[in-house]
């Protein structure tokens, strides 16, 4: 194929989906462009590689942060998927849609067809749900979601602690009210990682009508009296253009889309000309509005509870664990990120919960960059998941391969700091003061026990903070003058564009972002195919 309908910038976890969906007709002729590679690296399919494909420069784009001035001012690791599949190769496979507020919100900014009652259809179309189709649950999507196949007594016990305080335990964070505690549902097919490249690329990829490039960058787009008509990119070093007769759709993710816009032309003025990018139009918010959430990491030593550090200094159980996985398909080879989810309240008033843990039985100092620690310990790590922090994506060359400026800006804000000190307070209480724990003298390892003051926690907790892997919103759904691209999804003030991907919420999900990505993509694939 020397002519294309539909180009698609990027194959993670909008991009497959995209690619699936689109050249389901076969009269849509379709490239997917990725800049990564494909997704044959064994660690990307386990999910316990977790930890072996981020900060893997194989798998891994190792963005970083410019300094961040309310987290020691550190320059963050920020991880991106690089390969087919995108982010969801190499994230926690965290199943969370987020609460049913979230979308009706989305609609009362003026985004129609993006209320909850509107979306959840495109939820259970992507999802192949274990225990089958119910009111919120599909059945034979490509997205198999599993209950989790390991647990440990210190995360049994954090429920017991969590119910002392009134904290329910929930069977399903995804009906739209997602508050109280339980195990995370897991993007999991019989043990091995679910990526959108695995679930709706690999059934697909032999289409005659799909072609598929990999290491694939894109330099960026060229447009016509403002209609988006071609694409250019490198593959080594050689520049290759290909043209769409219909629509180029941009799908390179919260980081890759705003870059792309920016070099090709469309963006703030003054940053174009500042790095020799010839203004096609201007329009100063691609790129800002960058949301994340930020999880406070919290550690706990704890006495005659197993935890995965005793397992990672020990020969014998990690061979355990290792046949464990291979004869059975269960232990903690099958679990990626974390295994405690919870929805709770950092204030009574609140009419949803806006606080979400991560509790993992393993503890370290900064994530990625640090061995576990060698002594039984556990993280329940807790992020704010409406934070009113806000950064940024800039360009810092007309040359794509050269990274883009982040700039996160976490816990800029007073609300956000103020938060972050009862949050760990929640956190502290639970594990300090609870019946469940008492026998197993915990003892907080940091922030310390001694620090009390709100502001004060806040900057301790910052010391060790890190991203949670849920950048969105740097091109914007919208109508207002902040926004990038109408509840279509087509860039405003250009013609045959659109952004599909996270980029593109109004505003963030309270909770993990890859679901709400994956629905955005299906609903996105529905609007082109109905054109």
């Amino acid at each position: 194929m020397d002519n294309f309908d539909y180009i698609i910038i990027g194959a993670g976890s909008a991009g497959c989906v995209l690619a699936n969906r689109i050249s389901s007709n076969p009269k849509n002729k379709v490239l997917l462009l990725e800049a990564g590679g494909k997704d044959t690296n064994p660690w990307i399919h386990i999910p316990g590689g977790y930890f072996k494909t981020m900060h893997n420069p194989e798998t891994d784009w190792c963005f970083n942060t410019e300094e961040e001035p309310f987290c020691d001012n550190r320059k963050m690791t920020y991880p991106r998927g690089k390969t087919l599949g995108g982010s969801s190769s190499i994230n926690g496979m965290l199943y969370i849609r987020g609460q049913s507020n979230d979308y009706n919100y989305w609609r009362q900014l003026g985004n129609v067809g993006w209320s909850w009652d509107d979306v959840l259809p495109y939820f259970k179309k992507s999802e192949d749900f274990q225990f089958g189709k119910n009111e919120f649950h599909g059945s034979g999507g490509p997205l198999k979601v599993e209950k989790i196949r390991s647990t440990f007594k210190v995360l049994d016990l954090f429920l017991e602690a969590a119910e002392e305080f009134g904290y329910k335990k929930t069977d399903d964070f995804n009906n739209g009210d997602n508050e109280g505690m339980g195990y995370f549902p897991l993007t999991v097919k019989n043990g091995f990682r679910c990526s959108t490249a695995v679930g709706y690329l690999n059934p697909i990829k032999s289409r005659s009508n799909l072609k598929i490039i990999t290491k694939a960058h894109i330099k960026n787009i060229e447009f016509e009296n403002k209609i988006a008509k071609k694409v250019n990119f490198w593959t080594g070093d050689k520049l290759n253009t290909v043209e769409a007769n219909s629509e180029i759709i941009l799908s390179a993710g919260t980081i890759g889309s705003p870059h792309i816009l920016q070099a090709s032309g469309l963006g703030p003025a003054k940053l174009l000309k500042d790095n020799g990018v010839e203004v096609l139009m201007e329009n100063k918010n691609i790129g800002q509005n960058l949301t994340d959430h930020l999880m406070l990491r919290p550690v706990y030593k704890i006495k005659n509870l197993e935890t995965l550090n005793d397992i990672y200094y020990s020969f014998t159980k990690k061979i355990f664990t290792g046949l464990k996985f291979l004869l059975t398909r269960t232990g903690p080879l099958t679990v990626g990120a974390s295994y405690l989810c919870g929805f709770v309240k950092s204030d009574p008033h609140l009419e949803t919960p806006n606080l979400q843990f991560h509790v993992s039985p393993a503890s370290t100092d900064l994530l990625g960059k640090s061995s576990l620690h060698k002594f039984p310990a556990f993280t329940p790590t807790i992020t704010n998941v409406r934070p009113t922090s806000r950064g940024s994506i800039e360009l810092k060359s007309s040359d794509t391969r050269i990274p883009p400026k982040i700039k996160m800006n976490y816990l800029s804000t007073d609300e956000d700091r103020e938060i972050a000190g009862k949050s760990i307070k929640i956190v502290r209480k639970i594990v300090m003061e609870s019946k469940a724990y008492k026998d197993y003298r915990p003892e907080e390892l940091r922030p310390g026990i001694n620090v009390t003051d709100n502001e004060q926690l806040a900057v301790e907790a910052g010391k060790y903070a890190n991203t949670i892997f849920h950048p969105v919103s740097t091109c914007r759904m919208g109508k207002d003058e902040n926004a990038v691209v109408s509840d279509q999804l087509k860039v405003h003030g250009i013609k045959n564009l659109r952004v599909i991907d996270a980029s593109v919420m109004p505003y963030i999900t309270s909770g993990n972002t890859n679901a709400p990505t994956i629905m955005i993509a299906e609903k996105g694939a529905d609007m082109i195919l109905q054109q």
